[in-house]
C-alpha cells in the first residue's frame, strides 16, 4: 500500500474544519493534503493565505488547480491508488474539491474530508469520477 494511502486512513475521522490542517482535531480537503505532505516532505512548500469555500469561483479563477500543479505532479494513465483527485463538483464552476485515491480496480475509493461529514473513504462512484478534472502524485521527497 502506498504511503500516501496509509496516511491519508489515519485521518479518517478528523472533523471537517473550514482552513484546518490538523489531524484529529480538524481538517478541510486541502487541509488533508497540506497534512499528508508534511508526513511525507516536512514543511509545507508555501504559506496558506486565507480562502474561501468557495474557492474563487465569483471571479472563475482555478486557484486550487493551479496550486496543485505548482506543488504535485500531474498524473495520465488509469487511477492508482495514493494519486490526489481534483474534482470541479459543478460544470462550469472552478475545481474546488480534493481527495486522495485509496483503492483502484473495480471498486475505486478515496478518502476526502467533506463539509459536515469529516475525513471519510468514499466509493468513487460515477458522479464522483466524472467529477475529475485532474490528477496528481506527491513529488518525490
Amino acid at each position: 500500500m502506498s504511503a500516501v494511502v496509509v496516511e491519508a486512513l489515519t485521518w479518517i475521522g478528523t472533523p471537517y474544519v473550514h482552513q484546518a490542517a490538523t489531524k484529529g482535531a480538524g481538517c478541510d480537503c486541502l487541509g488533508l493534503i497540506r497534512g499528508i505532505w508534511r508526513h511525507l516532505h516536512g514543511d509545507e512548500p508555501q504559506a496558506m493565505p486565507r480562502y474561501t469555500p468557495d474557492w474563487d469561483e465569483v471571479q472563475g479563477h482555478d486557484v486550487l488547480w493551479a496550486a496543485a500543479r505548482a506543488h504535485l505532479r500531474p498524473v495520465a494513465g488509469n487511477l492508482q491508488p495514493g494519486q490526489v483527485l481534483l474534482f470541479r463538483m459543478r460544470e462550469g464552476a472552478v475545481a474546488k474539491h480534493l481527495g486522495v485515491l485509496s483503492a483502484g480496480g473495480d471498486h475505486p475509493r478515496f478518502i476526502h474530508a467533506y463539509s459536515r461529514h469529516g475525513v471519510l473513504e468514499s466509493p468513487l462512484s460515477a458522479p464522483w469520477a466524472r467529477r475529475i478534472v485532474a490528477r496528481f502524485d506527491f513529488q518525490e521527497g
